[in-house]
């Protein structure tokens, strides 16, 4: 009687406890019960290790297909979670831009309390177990959850780490029905993505003295991979993790960010209404008789374009510009795309570009508002059909042609003045050094170019690269034939 009278009692009190409160209730056994499963109690530092493989993001062949892979041999992580620090280490091959054997690299990243940029701090927290321990003291909630038919327990919390705009990262994890982690989502600032979806599932789980841990990986941002491992084993509470979170010198601090914005550009008249505006991208200004176009621009980050943008402006005056002619998809060519559409300019691409560009630069921008969401223009993405674009009028001509043949992106573009026989171009060329002037074997890119170029029966005299070149000259067609031993 008493018993039934006192479980009588606290179904009244619980009835009466917010959503809020028993929500969080419910998250704690939740947590609690996923950590024992995990093994994750008395889990402060893990060494994780196997083989796997990286992806760059943003540079597709394809702007609608995977990342390029670079695969991770003695695949090492290391992770303290109560400092937080993380470091991970591998050997890569890959063979040189400019043309040469396959050489041994090395992959470093690492992440330190020193450090509490969410992309680098991101690496730990949205590991199984440290998805766990953050769960755990910052008031997580839970739901329940049909995903292919089964029931998860969906657990998020937020961070004490704010995104630009002053919001906290916040994270989602999905719990199988035997306690263990099976995925963890989260979303990360980015130029061209906007409020990116980073995705890690985990997967294929086996014990190591009472730790379960995943032995496959895969991480996905912008949709596809950008990392994956098959883990061999892992060792808890490793007694050397502080001497193995120490990078050898000269490692890279987690993964590179954008390309700097560099020095305000300068420019060189390089034809009557043709200016080059240098910098470490370099855009191409053309003057037609009511507006402007410029090529490449919105390389780097939005730094960049608004200042290539005003430099324009300050050379050509009292013009608008219209159109804004991108060499092709990859990230280090279009992260200032945000600052071109703010101007009000058409983004002019080949069709296979047009998709990806509305989906990534129309997607919510709320962890870091860019100069493009504050202006609340939408971008106008034109995709042309075929293998040319011609802009012209009563004062100038000038011709984009769709490079065929290139690995490195489908839908890459040059522009060419024929009157002023100016080519401008992105990664197909660069000078070699005078110590191998053929290199050996030969820049694939290279002769794709000279080939496309013949093809079109183009004669320029002035070829200029949007990467600067060392020394910093146009180049001619002699330089390229020369370089491929012609």
């Amino acid at each position: 009687m008493f018993r039934a009278a006192r479980a009588i009692v606290m179904a009244a009190v619980i009835g009466a406890l917010s959503p809020h409160v028993a929500a969080a209730l419910d998250a704690r056994v939740v947590i609690s019960q996923a950590s024992k499963a995990m093994g994750a109690d008395h889990l402060n530092s893990v060494r994780l290790y196997g083989s796997g493989a990286s992806f760059n993001l943003g540079q597709s062949n394809n702007s609608n297909g995977p990342w390029p892979r670079t695969n991770l041999n003695d695949y090492n992580r290391w992770i303290d979670f109560t400092a937080p620090a993380s470091r991970a280490s591998a050997v890569t091959w890959a063979s040189p831009v400019t043309g040469g054997p396959a050489v041994q690299g090395a992959f470093n990243q690492v992440t330190s309390p020193a450090n509490p940029a969410w992309a680098q701090q991101l690496e730990i927290w949205t590991t199984p177990w440290g998805f766990l321990k953050g769960a755990a003291s910052n008031n997580a909630s839970v739901s329940v959850r049909a995903v292919a038919g089964r029931s998860l327990r969906v657990v998020s919390w937020s961070t004490p780490l704010k995104a630009p705009s002053g919001a906290p990262y916040r994270l989602v994890g999905y719990i199988g029905p035997g306690g263990l982690v099976e995925r963890v989502d989260t979303w990360l600032e980015n130029p061209v993505f906007g409020d990116m979806l980073v995705e890690t599932d985990y997967a294929h789980y086996r014990d190591a003295n009472g730790v379960k841990y995943p032995s496959a990986i895969v991480q996905k941002r912008g949709g596809w991979p950008t990392f994956e491992a098959q883990i061999l084993g892992v060792a808890a509470n490793p007694p050397d993790i502080r001497e193995r979170l120490t990078p050898p010198a000269g490692a890279a601090s987690g993964p590179p960010g954008p390309p700097p914005a560099g020095q305000g550009p300068a420019s060189d008249k390089l034809a009557d209404g043709v200016w080059r505006i240098r910098g470490a991208y370099n855009a191409l200004a053309v003057e037609f008789s009511d507006y402007i176009l410029l090529f490449e621009p919105g390389p780097q980050n939005e730094a960049r374009a608004q200042a290539i943008i005003a430099e324009a402006k300050r050379v050509i005056p009292g013009k608008p510009i219209r159109y804004g002619v991108i060499s092709h998809h990859h990230f280090d060519h279009t992260s200032g795309l945000p600052a071109v559409v703010a101007e009000g300019i058409t983004i002019v691409t080949p069709a296979v570009n047009k998709a990806f560009l509305e989906r990534a630069l129309g997607a919510p921008r709320t962890l870091a508002p860019d100069s493009m969401s504050r202006s609340g223009r939408k971008p106008v993405i034109e995709g042309f059909a075929g293998d040319k674009r011609v802009f012209q009028d009563a004062t100038r001509t000038f011709e984009v042609h769709l490079i065929k043949g290139l690995p490195h992106a489908d839908g890459l573009v040059i522009g060419y003045l024929p009157k002023e026989k100016i080519l401008v171009y992105a990664d197909m060329f660069n000078l070699p050094p005078a110590s191998a002037p053929v290199p050996d074997p030969p820049v694939v890119g290279t002769g794709v170019f000279l080939a496309n170029i013949e093809r079109l029966h183009l004669e320029p005299e002035k070829i200029l690269s949007v990467h600067s070149l060392n020394p910093d000259r146009l180049a001619t067609l002699q330089d390229i034939r020369a370089s491929l031993g012609r």
